[in-house]
């Protein structure tokens, strides 16, 4: 017996092992390397590159779901390119996790400066109404007159989304080009307002956006109405619809990314690591909200729990819960889920989800609800991610926004809008009454909001004068912001905050110039 032979008899098999490692090229490890993280990657960001190749780069068909009788698909829905063709999403964009990231890091938004309303409920909360006038565009002094017919889009944003949100600033752009008025309705502390009430917004409250519509319908009874909400916004949206059925002056309505069972979407957003790190990220926003709101949130709501809130769940267990007055968290998300309200829909209602939203799960749409319900069509992708929906080489376009507002365009020239049969009530207040007394908030130029003390205004005779504070100032009743996201600081007027009054006071309520 040789040497060699007596020292490999002597060995263990892990000696053995390690020797026949040792003896492959260090390439061939490094290939290997490549090649499993490749496949993690791939598997993690949910890539779907090669399904495009294979697709021929032709992108996924767009299904829709909608009862067979349905005039509203049949009249409006059918005539709609966008949604009987294709979706491809951005090349370089080929994952529903680098859309919805790009979308949140960037989004590419137009440019164009909001004129701004502060409107007062009648719980004494404070609602930023940001307008875009089609004639805002076009270097025109913008005015809406009480007799206006030009359509008005209402928009509800997301979850502590506001009107700079990138895909709030592509949406409204694109309907105010094409010649309608747009009004971004921001949720309560949102949009560089402070919460001036004793409630905040939360996934199922409804009484702002019913305070809203039914004060612009009263403002401007001539205009027709139609309203977009998006991801938390299209849940509110469609709640609403379904709370009020025929009695709502909304002649048609666009959800997008509606997470539509919450119960549901609290389980999914729990469940993988990935959908974690977004579970965690929202959570971050949310503090963030209630630590800009703190004096009011520590005294409505459980403050230490708050700071230490980790996911959307133990936020709306300290907060929203204690806030709302919810038992608990999972009667929170039951009851204020909007797909227990489709059925009661009673507006030509488009909904559009993507089937890998990273946020809102496939596993919530109300299919059959949908499907049952002549007035509702929905439409799915099979990509698309978080209100991303990216298009073209520079991703400069979001198809969802192209498909809704084709949606309610052809449904404004067909005989299909829904026309309210029931009396709307008037709402009452003074003049008086809706005047904001709380501290302002001042909009930084990158969009961030900081809070803005008491002690800013000064005089307090009642005298005519003018107060300003980090850039906020307050002239005979007018206020103006330096604000613009992101084309740099524009003085903009903001109007005088008002709230709806008496039927024949038309005075106060006119649209500043």
């Amino acid at each position: 017996m040789s040497d060699s032979q007596a020292v490999a008899g002597c060995e263990s098999p892990a000696e053995l092992l390690l020797r026949a490692a040792a003896m492959v090229p260090a390439e061939r490890y490094a290939l290997t390397a490549i090649a499993v993280v490749s496949v993690f990657l791939y598997r993690f960001l949910e890539l779907h590159v090669i399904g495009d190749v294979l697709r021929g780069f032709r992108g996924g068909r767009v299904e829709l779901t909608f009862h067979p009788a349905s005039e509203i698909y049949h009249r409006v829905a059918s005539k709609c390119r966008s949604l009987h063709g294709r979706y491809l999403a951005t090349p370089w964009l080929a994952s529903p996790h680098l859309q919805t990231l790009f979308l949140g890091i960037s989004g590419r938004p137009p440019s164009f400066t909001y004129k701004r309303q502060l409107y007062t409920v009648r719980d004494g909360g404070t609602i930023a109404l940001d307008w875009l006038l089609a004639s805002d565009l076009e270097d025109a002094d913008g005015f809406i007159s009480k007799d206006d017919s030009t359509p008005l889009v209402v928009v509800v944003p997301g979850l502590t989304s506001d009107s700079a949100a990138a895909y709030v600033k592509h949406l409204v752009y694109s309907i105010a080009s094409k010649g309608w008025n747009v009004v971004v309705s921001n949720h309560r502390g949102l949009g560089g307002v402070s919460i001036t009430s004793d409630c905040f917004y939360n996934g199922g409250w409804t009484e702002d956006v019913r305070e809203v519509i039914k004060y612009l319908h009263h403002r401007y009874p001539k205009t027709p109405l139609f309203c977009i909400g998006t991801s938390i916004g299209a849940n509110i949206v469609v709640k609403y619809l379904g709370e009020e059925g025929e009695n709502t002056p909304v002649a048609g309505a666009a959800s997008i990314c509606s997470p539509w069972d919450l119960l549901i979407g609290d389980r999914f957003i729990s469940r993988k690591l990935v959908q974690r790190i977004y579970d965690k990220a929202l959570a971050i926003g949310l503090k963030g909200y209630a630590k800009l709101h703190q004096p009011v949130l520590a005294r409505l709501a459980n403050w230490e729990g708050i700071k230490k809130s980790r996911s959307i769940r133990e936020f709306d267990h300290y907060a929203t819960c204690v806030v709302a007055r919810y038992e608990t968290v999972d009667t929170y998300y039951r009851r204020c889920s909007s797909a227990s309200f489709v059925g009661n829909v009673s507006v030509p209602l488009l909904c559009i989800n993507a089937l890998d939203d990273p946020l809102c799960t496939r596993e919530a749409i109300p299919w059959d609800e949908c499907r049952a319900n002549k007035n509702i069509v929905l439409a799915t992708t099979p990509n698309g991610g978080h209100l991303a929906f990216f298009q073209g080489l520079t991703a400069g376009r979001l198809w969802w926004v192209g498909a809704a507002s084709e949606f309610l365009f052809a449904l404004h020239e067909s005989s299909y809008m829904h026309r309210q049969k029931a009396n709307d009530h008037v709402l009452h207040s003074s003049l008086e009454s809706s005047i904001d007394k709380s501290p302002y908030v001042n909009i930084m130029e990158d969009g961030m909001v900081a809070p803005v003390t008491k002690d800013g205004p000064g005089d307090n005779d009642g005298s005519p004068s003018d107060h300003e504070v980090d850039g906020v100032q307050l002239s005979n009743g007018h206020l103006t912001c330096e604000v613009d996201r992101p084309a740099g600081p524009h003085q903009r007027t903001l109007s005088e905050i008002e709230t709806p009054a008496e039927e024949d006071d038309d005075s106060s309520l006119q649209w500043p110039s």
